[in-house]
């Protein structure tokens, strides 16, 4: 079971977990906040929307596509 870092908090999960399910399972299901000030959740799930961007060791990754792993740290803010 791979645990990672979500937003600094320790997170275990099952294996084969997108980082989108890890966000519904750990955080608010969030992936970002908007330049409005919104947070921003996956929509699609296919990688089409663009909606799921998170940081991922440091690249802009999109969650639903993205399959957790030991030690990733996954920043949404």
């Amino acid at each position: 079971m791979p645990e990672l870092s979500l937003d600094g908090r320790p997170l275990r999960v099952a294996e084969g977990t997108t980082v989108a399910a890890a966000l519904a399972l750990g955080a608010d299901g969030c992936c970002r906040t908007s330049v409005s000030g919104q947070r921003r959740a996956p929509f699609c799930g296919m990688g089409i929307c663009q909606e799921c961007r998170v940081n991922i060791d440091g690249q802009r990754r999109l969650a639903c596509q993205t399959l957790c792993r030991d030690g990733m740290r996954v920043e949404t803010r």
